[in-house]
């Protein structure tokens, strides 16, 4: 069973209330092959929310506790993020998931690429929190270009 960002299989689960649909996605989701997540929701975020980003490294930093996630306006969001990843965590364990298949860039989901933390657009090489957490668990978390790429 594949584990999923939910706003790959277009649920309108983004910080600004919209989805990242693909196609090849959704399709798993109707076959019954993929199951979806949403690590900030499952953390206790609301939808539509604020923008955050990781400020002072990267997923891992955050597990570390080196590095914090805050919200453009400058609050400290690192707790619900970190709530989210293990939830998710536990839900791919339980299901036992083969492969997690999460959206890139994202605080929470990047699985090579993370916002540099300063809201102007630019992007570092790094992993969301979720995303850490989940390959030091021994799972594999690829992107959605990633998915394309790799798998069709």
């Amino acid at each position: 069973m594949i584990l999923v960002s939910s706003c790959l299989a277009g649920l309108k689960v983004r910080y600004n209330g919209t989805h990242s649909l693909d196609d090849r996605i959704l399709k798993l989701i109707e076959e019954n092959k993929a199951v979806t997540v949403c690590p900030e929701l499952l953390g206790g975020f609301p939808t539509p929310r604020e923008p955050a980003e990781i400020i002072g490294g990267d997923g891992e930093d955050v597990l570390e506790g080196r590095a914090k996630v805050i919200e453009k306006s400058g609050e400290d969001v690192t707790e619900l993020y970190l709530k989210g990843a293990y939830a998710a965590l536990e839900m791919a364990k339980n299901m036992n998931a083969t492969l997690v298949v999460l959206k890139e860039n994202s605080p929470s989901c990047g699985s090579s690429m993370i916002y540099n933390g300063e809201f102007n657009g630019k992007k570092i090489a790094g992993n969301g929190v979720t995303s850490s957490l989940l390959k030091r668990n021994g799972f594999q978390v690829i992107s959605e270009e990633q998915f394309a790429e790799d798998l069709f």
